[in-house]
């Protein structure tokens, strides 16, 4: 298909540069076919869900994978900006590089600090190599000492739309993680997810709705634009999946029973679409996954989609497209931007049920607190 379909404009405006507070009270638009868009909040969900309904939460942590070093050869030094977005080894990783070009193998880079402050407070590298995918930087730390170290230097990777317009700070730690995030070894949040506060998930238990965790490491590719004119042109970065056979049973005998697989975020539909076969079946999954969803998609396992308002042109948009039907997604974006919804890490959320699947809880905006 072609990417301009998928274009649209946003006034800058609408991008959110800071999260909701409490987390819950962000707006919610909820789309189901055949059905008004009803505007509701975060805080709403238990109602918007029916008893017997699943949730699927990505329970992982982001790591500080934005590190800011020196390059040091025959004497000179240059600046270079390095994302993590893969971990290949013990004590290696594969690295999206602003200033690559400043590289080559065997380049030594030190991350952190200058030489001249604390050595706790620096981490050394060696280029090993690098091509369209990244750089790949063997540190001289490994394992745990590495993750403790990275911990120590680096910095949250905040979306370029946000970093654009002012800098990490220490609020940043906090905000761009969930309440539930366990396993460490994402680069980017999953950021529906960041909606959720103890409270919620609370009363989703006492409705009847059970939570379910899988993990999912998201790269920074999901920050990559999408640079092609043709949607088959485009090259999804690999990332780490893992559904349990626990999870994946329960999910199974959820839709047995007549409930409804709920994603939230799109890294836990991608996840849960890659562990699952043509029968519809839901099976353990630990493996990387490149799946790249695109009207035409049919969906095997995921009835609801809880997700943010995504950037014009990226692969999330696309998603969305194919899970609720583009035209329908073309009219509530229209709709989000024209009645003030903030957009993208840190803005509001959707609940969008796509066609066949059954009718959410009735709401009326009314209703809606």
């Amino acid at each position: 298909m072609r990417v301009d379909l998928f274009d649209f404009d946003l006034p800058p405006d609408r991008i959110a540069l800071r999260p909701a507070s409490p987390r819950d009270e962000a707006r919610l638009m909820v789309v189901a076919p055949g059905a008004a868009i009803v505007d509701a909040h975060v805080r709403d969900l238990a109602d918007l869900l029916q008893p017997g309904d699943a949730l699927v939460f990505n329970d992982t942590r982001v790591i500080p994978a934005q590190l800011e070093g020196l390059r040091r050869r025959d004497g000179t030094s240059a600046g270079v900006s390095a994302t993590l977005h893969r971990r290949v080894a013990p004590d290696r990783w594969l690295a999206f590089v602003r200033g690559a070009k400043k590289l080559q193998p065997g380049d030594r880079v030190q991350f952190g600090e200058t030489p001249e402050a604390c050595l706790l407070n620096a981490l050394d590298a060696t280029v090993v190599s690098k091509d369209d995918d990244g750089v790949v930087f063997a540190f001289d730390l490994s394992g745990a000492f590495l993750d403790e170290a990275i911990d120590r230097v680096g910095h949250i990777p905040l979306p370029p739309y946000i970093a654009s317009k002012r800098p990490e700070d220490q609020r940043d730690r906090a905000d761009y993680q969930t309440v539930y995030a366990r396993d460490e070894g994402s680069v980017a949040a999953p950021t529906a997810g960041l909606h959720f506060t103890p409270g919620l998930m609370e009363r989703l238990k006492a409705r009847g709705i059970d939570l379910h965790f899988l993990t999912l490491h998201v790269g920074a590719g999901t920050f990559l634009p999408v640079k092609s004119d043709d949607t088959a042109d485009h090259k999804m970065h690999p990332e780490f999946g893992l559904v349990t056979a626990e999870v994946a049973d329960a999910l199974n005998a959820t839709r047995r029973r007549g409930g409804r697989v709920v994603a939230v975020g799109t890294t836990s539909l991608r996840l849960l679409e890659s562990a699952t076969g043509e029968d519809g079946v839901i099976r353990p999954f630990a493996a990387e996954t490149a799946i790249f969803i695109t009207p035409g998609y049919r969906f095997r396992a995921v009835d609801a989609l809880m997700t943010n308002f995504h950037l014009p042109r990226s692969t999330l948009f696309m998603l969305v497209s194919a899970f609720a039907g583009l035209e329908t997604m073309q009219a509530a974006y229209a709709r989000a931007i024209a009645t003030g919804y903030r957009f993208y890490s840190y803005g509001d959320g959707s609940l969008l049920f796509r066609k066949f699947a059954v009718s959410p809880a009735a709401v009326s905006p009314g209703e809606a607190r």
